[in-house]
């Protein structure tokens, strides 16, 4: 209801966030921690924010999250939380045998000034890290940045803390996937495994939050990438980043310290970032692309063809994630619908810059808002209507209110089912896009058809 007081005219706001179009830090680093194999995620911090943490997490993924936290009170908030999470080491150890215990910090221990790194050295000399065990930290304060750079700071932190190089090379390619869901994750591996590359694919929460119900119990499951394939990154051939903002940095990094040659990719949304991410598969690894591959991209292109009348200037409004937006940008593009109104929470003027670039032929107007608000998004659908919302849970009360067909896309998706079983990048990935995307721009025709146009068949 309170949606429908939203005016149409857009004044400038520098102080005020409305509905915001991202989370904090902190989330995006936990759950990269949990792509780690035996991995504990630690919020280094009060107890109410990891509740927050683990809650947002478990909510979209409908996945138990297991966290720690340091449990800050009034003293540690005022003077510090190293005898916390000293304390907080020693107990998950003996208690709990995790091997990695990946720290993040929060807006309490940021404003401090606790240094994780001091800490976990003085942890170690103190015998609170048992041998063969590891203490990784990230600094993700909530007051800047998003859960998209907390993911990229912990993803970082693991090339930092584990990639060794030994001087003889493995053969095998890292993959850093960016922050998608456990069923891409699943379907980045299949792909890599079909083209024929060997690979790590690091952080992996495949097995981990969209794992089966067996009636067993298990603290750490079976997924996740293990530290012996962490340490090994440092020997790749290459690696391959998927998305500038939650991959990027940690390519960068591992190319620096072990030599390891990256390159920077989209995220395999859609028909062209796909290509580019097999083609760099091929070259990396010197192979030959299989008919396989080459079926599941023809799949692809022949349902773009036979359903190209229902997509062709059809205006869309997109919310979400910057890796993710960009390559759904591009993809709109390629099927001839019109991206009109974009938004990202996280900030970046170069966001801003990459959309402007994949749009400039476009025949229309496209408004791009980086660190901007569902709020403004909303103003901007009613100053320009469209024809499709794709974002996620929270588009869908814009949605409601102004009666536009709506694909759940993103984080977080908290009321629907199936984006942590079913993937949407890659080839296979690209058909379930185009359905949802079909599936609701058809059930809105066969809404308001009259009735000599209400057909049976397409």
């Amino acid at each position: 209801m309170l949606l429908r007081h939203t005016p149409k005219e857009v004044a400038e706001r520098k102080a005020l966030t409305i509905n915001p179009a991202k989370t904090c830090q902190p989330i995006g680093a936990m759950y990269a921690a949990l792509g780690i194999h035996g991995c504990l995620p630690h919020s280094h911090g009060s107890q109410g924010c990891c509740a927050y943490h683990r809650s947002a997490l478990t909510r979209h993924y409908k996945e138990p999250v297991s966290a720690a936290t340091s449990s800050f009170t009034e003293g540690a908030s005022v003077f510090g939380g190293q005898a916390n999470l000293l304390q907080a080491i020693d107990n998950i150890f003996t208690v709990y045998e995790p091997d990695v215990i990946a720290v993040h910090t929060t807006c309490l221990s940021e404003t401090i000034g606790d240094d994780l790194k001091q800490i976990a050295d003085k942890a170690r000399k103190e015998g609170k890290i048992p041998a063969g065990k590891h203490v990784i930290g990230a600094s993700t304060p909530s007051y800047v940045g998003s859960h998209v750079t907390g993911f990229s700071s912990m993803v970082k932190s693991m090339v930092a803390a584990f990639s060794e190089k030994t001087g003889k090379k493995n053969g095998k390619v890292n993959i850093i996937p960016g922050w998608v869901e456990p069923a891409d994750m699943e379907e980045l591996k299949r792909l890599a495994t079909m083209v024929g590359v060997e690979h790590i694919l690091f952080p992996d929460t495949s097995g981990v939050l969209n794992g089966p119900l067996s009636g067993e119990y298990k603290m750490f499951p079976d997924g996740g990438t293990t530290v012996a394939d962490l340490k090994a990154t440092g020997d790749a051939i290459g690696t391959l980043a998927l998305g500038e903002w939650c991959s990027g940095d940690a390519a960068r990094l591992l190319d620096s310290q072990c030599k390891v040659p990256c390159k920077v990719l989209d995220m395999p949304f859609g028909l062209s970032a796909t290509d580019r991410f097999v083609d760099a598969l091929r070259t990396l690894a010197g192979v030959t692309v299989p008919d396989e591959v080459a079926l599941e991209r023809g799949q692809l292109v022949d349902l773009i063809s036979d359903m190209h009348q229902y997509f062709y200037h059809k205006k869309v409004a997109l919310v979400g994630d910057p890796d993710q937006i960009i390559s759904m940008v591009e993809f709109l593009a390629t099927l001839d619908m019109l991206p009109v109104h974009i938004v990202t929470g996280t900030p970046g003027k170069a966001f801003e810059r990459r959309i402007k670039a994949l749009t400039k032929d476009l025949p229309c107007e496209v408004n791009v808002r980086a660190a901007g608000d569902m709020f403004l998004l909303h103003q901007w659908i009613k100053n320009e209507p469209v024809d499709l919302l794709i974002g996620n849970t929270y588009c869908k009360y814009i949605a409601r209110d102004e009666d536009i067909p709506f694909v759940r896309w993103g984080f977080p998706i908290l009321d629907r089912q199936g984006h942590q079983y079913f993937p949407t990048v890659g080839y296979k990935g690209g058909l379930r896009l185009l359905e949802k995307i079909l599936g609701v721009l058809l059930d809105r025709k066969d809404r308001d058809d009259p009735e000599q146009t209400f057909e049976l068949v397409l």
